[in-house]
């Protein structure tokens, strides 16, 4: 079998999730980094895999995907490993509402709205737009509210083990508690705070933190 080749930048959390899949079940795979900064996403051989231009882009025996959670989906089921799909169908819905939820409602008002206005726009040289990081913590605080109350009894954002569901949120989770308005936002969300304390020491989280700056 051909090893898996996953193409995409470091930095986004899309393409750590996707990472954070294939570390979790022991994949050997490829990666391929792709500059967004430098626009390489919208090059026609980047546009090949994913002609939206969007990241990630994975490859595997003749197969492109370019959805992450279909990426995942692929991932989990294709290889050997450890599931990361809970087996219960209530669970299983959890686990595809709560992945909804965090590429719908926390992606744009967390990462968008102020992660990228916070560390990002200054790495390029630019201003951070505070009113657009104002009009982000509403949403932001919904959101993580949200999935707060979905911390089951182990710890874990749906069912008894380790899904897709929070290796959605990890990447999100991990920028936000770097920027100043964790500081506002997370304090109250013990649950989460519970849930990123059993496993924010786990080998694929520390494989896959990026490096900004």
């Amino acid at each position: 079998m051909a090893k898996p080749i996953l193409h995409g930048p470091a930095i986004s959390t899309f393409v750590r999730t996707v990472r954070l899949a294939l570390e979790e079940k022991s994949v050997d795979y490829e990666f391929r980094e792709v500059n967004i900064l430098k626009g390489e996403h919208q090059e026609a051989e980047f546009l090949r895999l994913n002609p939206f231009g969007k990241v990630p882009a994975f490859e595997h025996d003749g197969l492109t995907l370019f959805e992450t959670d279909a990426i995942c989906r692929y991932v989990d089921e294709a290889f050997p490993g450890p599931s990361l799909q809970p087996e219960g169908v209530r669970e299983r819905a959890r686990m595809v509402q709560v992945t909804g939820i965090v590429n719908s409602f926390a992606y744009p008002s967390i990462i968008t709205g102020i992660v990228i206005q916070r560390v990002v726009v200054p790495l390029m040289g630019g201003t951070s737009d505070e009113q657009a990081i104002l009009a982000s913590l509403d949403l932001a605080e919904t959101s993580l509210a949200t999935l707060d109350g979905f911390v089951g009894a182990k710890g874990f954002l749906a069912g008894d083990g380790l899904s897709l569901a929070d290796l959605a949120f990890v990447p999100i989770y991990d920028y936000l508690r770097a920027v100043p308005e964790a500081e506002k936002l997370l304090p109250s969300k013990v649950q989460l705070a519970r849930w990123w304390s059993g496993i924010e020491n786990r080998d694929s989280l520390r494989k896959t933190r990026p490096t900004l700056g």
